[in-house]
């Protein structure tokens, strides 16, 4: 059961999704683009609460990474507003949207293709800033995630982040009833094996946030957020932390 390459079953089914319009690969507009060029811009960490400005400053040359965060939604912005991009995610679909956005508003973007469970391959001290939305819910191991991203910022730098905190695992689909022990770990639920579908894991607030703090960041600001829709937002239950870290 654990020797599946659940990476890249993830890759696959966000590509599917991807194709079928996920909500989060719709790439902004040129009309969105011009606005963040005039200074009037939001992104997203979490599902429904923009970033505040002041967590990411001046971005002007400022050497940013988005991990995991390819679709077209906060690059472009982070590029309209002076930032020398990179993008890595693991899917080819999502880079592709990047692709479109870059060609289409004419800047330029490093893209690359590449598993976050594995060591990154950038040199250490490589980036000012990481923004790295909801989307280690679908990797089973977080703490060297923390730990890479650390070795690659600099002295300083900023490490934003979209969490899931496992409450949306515990519910069934429907949010009607309890269905899961928490933390959940799919690789040991074979039915979810058998779907077309991605395989997603609950961590705890130790590996979250603790596991930065053991990584050597230390918390500027954390925010909660709800899912956009559903039971539980509708009784405003936080199923998500934003936060900002600094090396």
């Amino acid at each position: 059961m654990n020797e599946i390459n659940y990476t890249e079953v993830n890759s696959k089914a966000i590509d599917k999704w991807v194709k079928e319009g996920w909500i989060w690969s719709q790439s902004i507009s040129h009309e969105a683009f011009v606005k963040a060029q005039q200074g009037q811009w939001s992104v997203l960490l979490t599902p429904t609460k923009p970033v505040p400005h002041s967590w990411l400053g001046d971005l002007r040359g400022k050497r940013l990474l988005g991990l995991a965060s390819a679709g077209g939604q906060q690059m472009p912005i982070f590029c309209a507003l002076g930032a020398i991009c990179t993008v890595l995610d693991y899917s080819d679909e999502m880079l592709a949207k990047e692709r479109e956005v870059a060609a289409r508003e004419d800047y330029s973007i490093e893209i690359i293709k590449a598993d976050m469970t594995k060591p990154l391959g950038f040199e250490d001290e490589s980036f000012d800033i990481i923004f790295h939305p909801v989307s280690n819910c679908y990797v089973k191991q977080v703490l060297p995630i923390w730990r890479e991203c650390h070795r690659i910022l600099r002295k300083g730098g900023v490490l934003l982040c979209g969490l899931d905190n496992g409450i949306n695992f515990a519910f069934t689909d429907d949010e009607s009833e309890l269905a899961n022990r928490l933390p959940y770990d799919p690789l040991e639920n074979r039915r979810l094996l058998e779907e077309d579908d991605a395989i997603e894991f609950s961590h705890t607030i130790e590996e979250q946030l603790d596991g930065q703090i053991r990584a050597g960041f230390t918390f500027t600001n954390i925010e909660g957020d709800t899912n956009q829709d559903g039971r539980l937002a509708s009784f405003n239950i936080p199923c998500f932390y934003m936060t900002r870290a600094v090396k």
